[in-house]
């Protein structure tokens, strides 16, 4: 089927539709990442984003279930320059067309990809429109344009978890031993919450491991993978979850998510975060970053075309080591607007100074606006999990 690529400042793009018939609305962004682009699908940061992948062949790989971030993909829509009808992989379980098809993700291939990044770059990011059912492409222009703007759109509480779930799945499968030498895998809903009916952990070393209450802005599951990889319990919350709630779980640590939208209009997290500061350790990425900062008083802004990529080169300005890192963020936090005086900058970006960490300089809290977890991407930032977790021992004056 033929597919139509319209932008909100009348750039047109002509190509064939694959994956769901229909029409997709968002913000339209790239991702330079060479690999993993079904945990791109399914992060939850890419909610109402249309994703250029500027990987010329997408698909190859077909999907599985393990490599998902979210129970469901989050992309509005996806742009790539040829998409694969088959997959070559002996982990697949599902050709790519299939999948997105299946979750309703509208694709449009076979366009000059590298000229609609060029123009992204140039003109930065703004509305679309993708349908392979309208064949005007001056309606399709009128839609992008009446779309609203993601700069103001708070949209961490619409894909945040609404209830509470605990979290027991580690990168590895976790099993528990049932008696008489045999081990049994702990069972995973598809929402990855352990089932305590069907096999848990249950023992004095569990009840002694550093209990983490997360706070979901549109968490992935890799970060709550690699939090019980460090031997954490993790407990996952509701976006709006008040300070006092929180901290009515008795956690040793808070951490912050990442996820989508503008964070200026979530008063609602960084006010918590500010009741929260200086009486449990937190720790903060991407979205959960801004928060941070704007928890502090400072301020965020938006970027013209946004990181996102799994090759951004960040220097940690405490050790002079360059990290390799994974990115996904439009916003960033304006360091001129925090005080020195209560702020050290721990990262910054090489390729144009954002800000990608801070610590305060007396309270137990840090945050990087980068992705340490990957999914993907490279591990040079795995480091940061342990420093959460040493955080929290010092905290506890052990």
């Amino acid at each position: 089927m033929q597919a139509i690529l319209a932008l909100e400042d009348g750039r047109i793009f002509s190509g064939r539709g694959h994956g769901a018939k229909g029409e997709c609305y968002g913000e339209v962004v790239f991702n330079t990442s060479l690999t993993g682009y079904q945990e791109i699908f399914t992060d939850p940061s890419y909610a109402g984003q249309i994703v250029v992948l500027t990987n010329p062949e997408i698909g190859n790989y077909g999907t599985n279930p393990e490599d998902n971030e979210a129970t469901h993909p989050f992309i509005e829509g996806l742009v790539v320059r040829e998409f694969s009808a088959v997959s070559s992989n002996w982990r697949s379980q599902q050709v790519t067309d299939e999948y997105l098809e299946k979750f309703k993700i509208p694709v449009i291939a076979d366009i000059d990809s590298r000229a609609l990044v060029r123009h992204l770059r140039t003109h930065g990011v703004m509305r679309g429109v993708v349908s392979s059912i309208e064949t005007d492409p001056e309606k399709l222009v009128a839609k992008a344009r009446s779309l609203r703007k993601m700069d103001g759109t708070d949209l961490a509480k619409v894909v945040s978890t609404k209830q509470r779930y605990t979290w027991s799945t580690g990168s590895q499968p976790v099993v528990t031993d049932v008696g008489a030498g045999s081990l049994r895998p702990i069972a995973v809903d598809k929402g990855g919450k352990a089932d305590a009916a069907k096999g848990s952990i249950k023992d004095d070393a569990a009840a002694s491991r550093r209990h983490v209450v997360a706070y979901d802005y549109g968490i992935k599951q890799n970060i709550l993978r690699m939090l019980v990889d460090e031997g954490c319990r993790v407990t996952v919350v509701p976006a709006m979850t008040s300070a006092e709630d929180v901290m009515s779980l008795q956690p040793d640590g808070v951490f912050l998510s990442n996820g989508p939208g503008d964070p200026e209009p979530c008063n609602y997290a960084y006010e918590s975060i500010r009741r929260l500061m200086g009486k449990v350790p937190v720790f903060g990425i991407c979205l959960g970053h801004q928060l941070v900062g704007l928890a502090l008083h400072g301020r965020t802004y938006k970027l013209k075309f946004g990181h996102h990529g799994g090759n951004h080169p960040v220097k940690n300005m405490v050790s002079g080591k360059i990290e390799i890192t994974a990115h996904n963020h439009n916003f960033a936090v304006d360091p001129d607007s925090l005080k020195e005086s209560e702020v050290v900058k721990t990262h910054v970006d090489l390729n144009d100074n954002t800000l990608e960490g801070l610590r305060h300089r007396t309270l137990p809290l840090f945050s990087v606006q980068y992705h340490p977890e990957a999914a993907p991407g490279p591990h040079d930032s795995h480091y940061l999990f342990k420093d959460f977790m040493k955080m929290m021992a010092e905290w506890k004056g052990q």
